[in-house]
């Protein structure tokens, strides 16, 4: 039987690579969410904290400076940066959270890196009256210190990771360990379109408001669909979050931004499709950064968020059935974008973020001006200020 016939797989990718004794949880979750997903009362609790806690639809807003100043296409931005608590893991870490209340559990566990994801978890966690606990590479803990901050104050323990390379992969490895040990009480809430079977469905489905809600907001602005799309690309849930309403129309080029890091040449970066291959990591089989071996190579970014060594499964399937364009973005050029959207057009990117501006922006010059790029700014830049400033004053851009 062929990968794309089975289930949990997006053509040859995908899958439940996992201990046996994450196999009963695995199909508890995925039989609650298909229950849960069809049914209208929680379609209606999820709608209801959407729109009255995370604030949506967030809105599609014309870049008029940032588009005049690159002289080409029209650049829209979708504001993901505007939801309670500053970026669109909100999204995703509210409909697992009611989840996992629905499924009787009392505990939330989830790893972060650029900590957006655990901050979102540790608000809906305070929102329904959970416990939750996030694991966070040290190298991450040390450049994202608001995050840990809000964290903390939002009730949650926070724990270090010092292990590997202290960043995105060694946080998701110490969480799967405590969900192994805790799997009545506690629920997973794992940030991106990663891991087993079903979590990048689950994911993907909470996070396509984004698209939903663009695709309505550009017709209302433009009376017409956009010619491109831009998102950074971490594991990916941002991304496919605007793009999976729009992957059936082949009129629209779709683009995902990796972390080309210092250079694809220098081996120091987190560009999957640039210098990975197919393998398996934290239960999946997907595009992998590895060396000759098997053994995980060790990411870079500037970018706490896009520092990981694997990618979603469906988009390593979108990547290989070239639906959608993948292609990277340097730290310096992700922190001349940082600086060019702040003094365009007043908003501090996340430096995730900053990479889809940064390439929009190349594209936008090249292009004709009656031609409309919607970028997913993903989130805020708050967090990310001591880091973009002390790089900016470092390389003297």
């Amino acid at each position: 039987m062929k990968n794309k016939e089975r289930k949990g797989y997006f053509g040859d990718f995908g899958g439940q690579y996992v201990p046996e004794t994450l196999m009963s949880p695995l199909e508890e979750l995925e039989k609650a969410y298909l229950k849960l997903s069809k049914d209208t009362r929680f379609k209606k609790e999820v709608s209801y904290w959407l729109t009255n806690f995370v604030g949506r639809p967030t809105p599609l807003y014309y870049a008029k400076q940032l588009t005049a100043k690159t002289g080409g296409a029209k650049i829209y931005l979708k504001r993901e940066d505007l939801t309670h608590t500053g970026a669109h893991k909100i999204n995703n870490a509210l409909g697992q959270a009611l989840l996992a209340k629905h499924m009787g559990k009392k505990r939330l566990i989830a790893e972060t890196g650029a900590g957006q994801h655990g901050v979102a978890t540790a608000t809906v966690a305070a929102a329904l009256g959970m416990e939750c606990i996030v694991y966070m590479g040290s190298v991450d803990i040390e450049r994202q210190q608001p995050n840990v901050q809000r964290m903390k104050l939002l009730g949650a323990q926070v724990v270090p990771v010092n292990a590997g390379s202290k960043t995105l992969k060694d946080a998701i490895n110490e969480a799967i360990r405590d969900w192994v040990t805790n799997i009545k009480s506690s629920h997973y809430l794992i940030g991106s379109v990663l891991g087993p079977h079903p979590y990048p469905t689950i994911v993907r489905d909470f996070q396509k408001i984004i698209g939903e809600e663009a695709r309505k907001q550009i017709k209302q602005q433009e009376g017409r669909l956009p010619d491109y799309l831009v998102a950074c690309v971490g594991g990916g849930s941002n991304s496919i979050g605007l793009f999976y309403d729009f992957l059936k129309e082949k009129k629209i080029k779709i683009i995902g931004v990796e972390a080309g890091g210092i250079s694809i040449k220098s081996g120091k970066h987190a560009a999957r499709f640039a210098g990975g291959r197919p393998g398996i990591l934290h239960g999946t089989f997907s595009y992998v950064l590895q060396d000759k071996y098997g053994q995980i190579t060790e990411t870079h970014s500037i970018s706490a968020g896009l520092d990981y060594p694997s990618i979603g499964p469906e988009h390593a399937d979108l990547y290989r059935s070239k639906l959608v364009e993948y292609t990277h973005v340097t730290d310096e050029e992700a922190l001349k974008a940082f600086m060019l959207l702040a003094r365009t057009e007043g908003i501090i990117p996340a430096l995730e973020s900053s990479h889809a501006v940064a390439h929009a922006v190349k594209m936008a010059k090249k292009l004709p001006k009656n031609e409309i790029i919607i970028v997913n700014l993903s989130g805020r830049g708050d967090k990310d200020l001591a880091q973009a400033i002390y790089h900016i004053e470092k390389m003297k851009l």
